[in-house]
């Protein structure tokens, strides 16, 4: 039994939703977003709740009964709430500001990295260490963060690098034997 699938989502006040054959849009005070409906999978309002339906038990139905409710609870969260995630850039000289639509990182390269900021996800330079990225789109925002990660990933030995806020990191000893500097 699919338990997330069976799950109810409550829809909050502000947020339409509209049942298509193939997805669900919903419209809320952060903007649209539309979440796909997968053959075999069925949806219904009842008044403040969004319930799913699948046709038979086989195990791919299962799976995708869950897939539909999770995808549809983070659109209603997205449209009213929306979603952020925080970066933080560690290291001597590492450094992010924001012009033109472009976030420049100063990350210890020979040249700055220019990230353009996609349209749907904003980006703001809290302190010139701190990112935060915000947006709608649960996929889209940690797409974006992810991206911006890998630019510089926590070196695990000097700790330095770009992480998220609240990444715990373990840090490494250097290697027995090794001599110098």
């Amino acid at each position: 039994m699919s338990r997330v699938g069976k799950k109810p989502i409550a829809v909050p006040a502000g947020v339409k939703v509209n049942i298509l054959a193939d997805r669900i849009e919903f419209e809320g005070k952060k903007g649209r977003l539309a979440s796909p409906l997968n053959e075999g999978i069925t949806a219904r309002a009842e008044g403040a709740t969004l319930v799913f339906a699948r046709k038979d038990d086989s195990k791919g139905q299962k799976a995708l009964h869950g897939l539909c409710r999770a995808l549809a609870a983070n659109c209603i969260h997205g449209v009213s709430l929306g979603y952020q995630k925080q970066l933080e850039i560690v290291g001597v000289g590492y450094k992010a500001k924001l012009e033109k639509g472009n976030l420049e990182l100063s990350l210890g390269y020979s040249k700055p990295v220019v990230y353009p900021v996609p349209a749907d996800v904003e980006i703001i330079v809290e302190k010139p260490t701190l990112l935060t990225v915000r947006g709608i789109d649960k996929q889209r925002v940690g797409k974006v963060a992810d991206d911006i990660h890998r630019f510089r990933k926590p070196d695990p030995y000097k700790l330095k690098g770009v992480r998220y806020v609240g990444e715990k990191l373990i840090k490494k000893e250097r290697k027995a034997g090794v001599s110098g500097a």
